[in-house]
């Protein structure tokens, strides 16, 4: 295989995106026990933009978490030399074939910052390998890998966290608590965003003159096309060399699903979390809208993206992402007593029809009492709608940091599996939604999307 090293895997797991079945391997007794002291050994599986950051990072937190990076794996030779030289390795530390990570039973953990098509593959066969999995956002490309994943989770034991941050901030913990607490009475419908400006065009990222797959394979500008893609598995097509593709995958569906899984999976993740719980929720019905309306460059994607989910719960989330105009609308969860806002700390408002109740559940957060009015009638001060109080958040462990915690037995996942599969079956019904024209819905017993 070009630009790999010799192979030394049993067998590479022969599964597709919509794979059903992964056949079990001993190789998960290659695990160590990890204790709160003990060194973790980490390795970063795709190296581009988030790659190098998580690399950076992790370096960066060496002496603090006890840990070493000790692989790093890319298909593209320039990337895998700077990633190798970050982590202050060998020849022997980087290479092209991400088996040859999984085989390393030296390694305990591995980050996985491919582009989407390849997330939930390598995932499943890192846990099969015995080793805790840091995938960042989304989960998967399709819904069939999204569930395949969480099954595996399930089946090897291991700790897996998907990577939408916002999740390990500690409003959206706080919010949860007190919609638990019936603060702002049943939720009713949420809003998010994550909208953006630019001049050259969204995901319009550089690209290097000299890469492609027909360079000597230890040319920086080595490309490993073929394995990129994945096709031999069913991960994508199997097209000529595009430059556009590899540098700029986040354009075409092939390999994610633009807007919706890159940006608003960072919105939807933490909005289910303090609705619905840590494991999220999943839909009843999809709906979106929105068009290539100014970014018109031979992408699928579109520049304007806009969705609503309802839920079997009863509450429904809006979901909004332009790329032509950075003005957004802000986190807002609102009940039937009351109206949840997020800023520096929680914000939480009274409705003024539902004031009895609202004070009631609230009792001792703000306040308040009854006076009489000039005819001599008790009345509510404040006036019913004008009664509010903040919740203070306060700091928490950043998402990777929970993630090694986690990896050691110290905590749960901010992200895990199951917020990751439900919040991505609701991103992609959101994509097909827009792609297809149609309103989906989500059959909750057979696991599938249907048309509605």
């Amino acid at each position: 295989m070009a630009g790999s090293k010799t192979v030394t895997r049993r067998r590479f797991i022969q599964t597709t995106a919509a794979a059903s079945v992964v056949l079990s391997s001993p190789a998960a007794s290659w695990a160590r026990v990890l204790g709160a002291n003990d060194r973790l050994n980490m390795a970063v599986i795709g190296t581009g933009g988030m790659g190098r950051g998580h690399t950076n990072e992790l370096m960066g937190r060496r002496e603090r978490d006890n840990l070493l990076v000790t692989r790093v794996c890319d298909v593209y030779r320039r990337r895998l030399n700077h990633a190798v030289g970050i982590i202050e390795g060998s020849d022997a530390s980087g290479t092209m074939e991400y088996r040859d990570v999984l085989d390393d039973r030296d390694v305990d953990a591995v980050v996985i910052a491919t582009p989407d098509h390849w997330h939930t593959k390598i995932a499943i066969e890192a846990m099969e390998a015995g080793k805790d999995v840091y995938c960042e956002k989304p989960l998967s490309l399709t819904i069939e890998q999204a569930i395949e994943c969480r099954d595996a989770v399930k089946r090897y034991g291991r700790t897996l966290q998907v990577g939408p941050q916002g999740t390990s901030e500690d409003r959206f913990w706080k919010a949860r608590r007190a919609i638990e607490a019936g603060r702002i009475g049943d939720v009713t419908w949420s809003q998010g965003s994550y909208c953006r400006n630019s001049r050259g065009g969204q995901f319009n990222w550089h690209i290097d003159p000299d890469a492609g797959p027909n360079n000597s394979s230890d040319a920086d500008g080595y490309v490993w096309w073929d394995r990129w893609l994945g096709h031999e598995w069913g991960l994508a097509e199997n097209i000529p060399w595009n430059a556009d593709h590899f540098f700029r995958f986040r354009k075409y569906f092939a390999y994610n699903g633009g807007v919706a899984t890159d940006l608003l999976y960072h919105r939807l993740a933490p909005l289910l979390l303090a609705i619905s719980g840590p494991n999220g929720e999943y839909p009843r019905r999809v709906v979106a809208s929105g068009g290539k309306y100014f970014e018109k460059d031979g992408r699928d994607i579109p520049d304007t993206f806009m969705m609503m989910v309802d839920y079997p719960s009863e509450h429904t989330i809006v979901l909004i992402s332009v790329m032509t105009n950075d003005v957004g609308i802000p986190y807002i969860i609102r009940g039937r007593y009351g109206t949840m806002e997020f800023g520096g700390s929680l914000t939480i408002k009274e409705q003024a029809t539902w004031w009895p109740e609202f004070r009631k559940v609230n009792a001792g957060e703000f306040a308040h009492r009854m006076v009489r009015n000039d005819d001599g009638k008790e009345a509510p001060d404040p006036k019913p709608g004008q009664a509010s109080f903040e919740i203070h958040t306060s700091p928490r462990r950043d998402h990777m940091g929970n993630f090694l915690d986690a990896v050691r037995g110290d905590a749960q996942p901010h992200c895990n599996v199951d917020l990751g599969c439900s919040t991505m079956v609701a991103i992609k019904m959101g994509v097909e939604a827009y792609r297809q024209n149609k309103t989906l819905l989500w059959d909750a017993e057979r696991e599938v999307v249907i048309a509605g």
